[in-house]
């Protein structure tokens, strides 16, 4: 069944084709998303094309088919960690940190990274820090490891084959068989936990934070020395998380206006 474009203003056009082409599992072509958007066949080409140059769009390596764009990646994580520095969201997150007794941090994937938007440090600082701006391999931390495993299983296998693994230390999963099986059984859990796995001594875990009609927008986790909380101990953190997760998620349903004041930079 197609979508029509509801205005036919090119900015319109644009925004619908950007939106088509962010939802499909595998790149499209300009006729799919003409199809698609009950546009004319030249009108897509132009669009596209125009969308191409700005790095919103790229084409899939070797084909004609087109997947978006490094620059909408990039600008994707720069919005959503915009969303969460917010008064509102900040204080859910400084709210379930003390909760813990422990820092708790807010990570999206961009580019196979987990990269951190927000974090809140309860104690004195000892181990791994994930600071804002901070980044991390997404197959050795909790917040990778929920996001890999919400892919379909194809997608999903293909990027964790494409992964370059180095070994952090001796408890980092590099095997990508093994990632495989463990990211489906995180899949069936609901959260994720490292143990050790990308700094000695420092163990983990995450949650997914959902948008309202259930797609990953990113991960609310914890980082903690193995000396003060053991692997197994975290799922003492699980239940907390999950309720913080909730209400973050539940605020994306507010509009922006209810932000507008006392976000923080």
């Amino acid at each position: 069944m197609n979508s029509t474009v509801n205005s036919d203003g090119p900015l319109d056009r644009a925004f619908a084709i950007l939106d088509f082409v962010a939802t499909q599992l595998k790149a499209v072509t300009a006729a799919d998303i003409a199809k698609s958007l009950d546009l004319p066949l030249p009108t897509a080409h132009r669009l596209i094309s125009n969308l191409e140059s700005r790095g919103l769009l790229q084409r899939a390596a070797g084909t004609k088919r087109f997947v978006v764009g490094n620059n909408l990646v990039v600008l994707a994580g720069k919005t959503i960690g915009s969303a969460f520095r917010t008064a509102r969201r900040h204080a859910v997150l400084q709210n379930v940190a003390a909760e813990i007794g422990e820092q708790c941090e807010i990570g999206i994937v961009r580019n196979n990274e987990v990269v951190y938007v927000d974090s809140i440090r309860v104690t004195a600082p000892h181990g791994l820090q994930f600071d804002p701006g901070h980044s991390a391999p997404i197959y050795c931390t909790s917040s990778g490891k929920i996001y890999m495993s919400t892919l379909p299983i194809r997608p999903r296998e293909k990027l964790v084959r494409s992964l370059h693994m180095k070994q952090h230390t001796d408890s980092t999963i590099t095997d990508p068989d093994a990632l495989l099986v463990l990211l489906e059984e995180i899949r069936r859990e609901g959260w994720a936990r490292t143990n050790e796995e990308f700094v000695k001594g420092v163990v983990g875990c995450a949650v997914p934070i959902l948008a309202p009609g259930g797609t990953l927008i990113a991960c609310l986790g914890v980082s903690v020395p193995v000396a003060r909380v053991s692997f197994d101990e975290l799922q003492h953190f699980r239940e907390p998380l999950v309720k913080a997760a909730k209400l973050l998620s539940e605020t994306i349903l507010q509009t922006s206006s209810d932000f507008t004041e006392g976000d923080i930079s």
